[in-house]
């Protein structure tokens, strides 16, 4: 069954918002076709770094895990969109690999609670770090008033969408 779409989250504060519909729409447009563009450079970024022991769906499993202690099986197979079937497969051979810990879930025992291991944590935080110096080279050709520019609008979007 595929999973609901997600809603854009509603802070319940007030907030000042533009008093023109067009400059709204405006901004939700460009923010639909930039983030994507961001979203692809940073995949492409982690690509590179995942090596031989992962494969890039196995890096995003294992990176959710990691964001969603205690997720279950069924959280990893609506995150990835694959099957709960594909799904405990990647999460079975992570754990073999030593970098996911499968356990029983204290309120129901059908159901597994995944923790990232130490090892697994450490791959992503490598991967991460490479694909974060990457990034680190593109934005350098960037001046300081840019930069700061940037940073000023990921923390209004993080604000709007990071509740």
């Amino acid at each position: 069954m595929p999973s609901p779409r997600p809603s854009i989250p509603d802070t319940g504060a007030a907030v000042a918002s533009p008093v023109d519909p067009a400059a709204q729409r405006a901004c939700a447009d460009q923010v639909m076709d930039v983030v994507p563009v961001v979203m692809d450079a940073i995949r492409g970024a982690m690509r590179l770094h995942v090596g031989e022991q992962l494969s890039v769906p196995q890096f995003r499993c294992l990176a959710f895990v990691s964001r969603t202690p205690g997720a279950s099986i069924g959280a990893v197979a609506s995150f990835l969109g694959v099957t709960m079937p594909t799904a405990s497969a990647m999460v079975d051979r992570l754990h073999r690999a030593g970098a996911v810990q499968a356990e029983p879930d204290a309120q129901d025992r059908r159901r597994q609670s995944l923790h990232i291991t130490p090892s697994g944590r450490a791959q992503v935080q490598l991967i991460r770090r490479n694909a974060r110096d990457d990034l680190t080279r593109t934005l350098a050709q960037h001046s300081a008033e840019d930069l700061r520019k940037m940073q000023d609008g990921l923390a209004a979007l993080r604000q709007v969408f990071c509740p």
